[in-house]
């Protein structure tokens, strides 16, 4: 199998990079894509070349290390997938494959298909945490949680911080991140006492990190890999209304 690829080359933040086309052959389709960049980098130092950085760590689906847009696509054309799980075989032989990093003010390039997504960590420090005292850890079942929360709650936790939902926004938002990051505790019962303050401080940290704002356009929802619903947007919504109100 071969593909033609179109990858984004940039040397630092400053360059102003460019598209450099490769061509890989003698791909077996069962590669994950990330794979092809392996096998791309292999030859490339073998001629002396500068190989294209780019993330990657557990290459499982997990770690959020990975991400770049393919052929205009967050993570590739294929749904609740991450790039390190998207396959050769979901592509046609010879097709020609544009990748680029993700694409948003808050995540400067710093080398490659390499951008820094620590916007999103200081997003976390922020609130996204507990520190109300809960005393020792209780028996199991002792604190009841109805299983709408504990759904949403598991729903949002499964949240990896790749940042897909910022690099599709048309906005350049990371609303999507940072609700679910937020809802996730605050619909337990641990993490409710802060509710209010957490989604305050954390959409006040987001606006600071230069991310757009949210106008509800769906496009996060559609190449998160772990399918985050667009309504968690709105529990992060009524959390924020309701720190304003306590505001008053």
């Amino acid at each position: 199998m071969k593909l033609v690829l179109k990858i984004w080359r940039q040397r630092d933040a400053a360059d102003r990079g460019r598209l450099v086309r490769y061509e890989v052959d003698d791909l077996s389709p069962d590669m994950s894509f990330l794979e092809v960049l392996d096998v791309l980098n292999e030859r490339l130092t073998a001629v002396g070349d500068e190989p294209v950085a780019f993330d990657h760590d557990c290459r499982e689906g997990i770690c959020g290390a990975c991400g770049v847009v393919i052929d205009g696509t967050a993570h590739g054309p294929r749904a609740a997938t991450t790039t390190c799980q998207l396959h050769l075989r979901h592509f046609a032989d010879g097709q020609t494959v544009t990748v680029e990093p993700w694409r948003a003010r808050a995540f400067p390039v710093v080398k490659d298909l390499v951008v820094d997504r620590g916007a999103l960590d200081r997003i976390i420090e922020a609130g996204g945490y507990i520190t109300a005292p809960t005393g020792s850890a209780p028996d199991a079942h002792a604190t009841p949680v109805p299983k709408p929360d504990a759904d949403l709650a598991f729903e949002a936790a499964a949240c990896i911080g790749c940042g897909a939902c910022v690099a599709a926004c048309p906005n350049g938002s990371a609303m999507l991140f940072t609700a679910a990051k937020a809802t996730h505790l605050g619909v337990l019962p641990q993490g409710a006492p802060e509710r209010p303050a957490r989604a305050a401080g954390m959409v006040a940290a987001q606006d600071a990190e230069g991310f757009g704002g949210c106008t509800n356009s769906g496009e996060c929802t559609a190449v998160c890999p772990k399918g985050i619903p667009l309504d968690t947007i709105g529990h992060l919504n009524r959390n924020i209304l309701g720190a304003a109100l306590r505001s008053r």
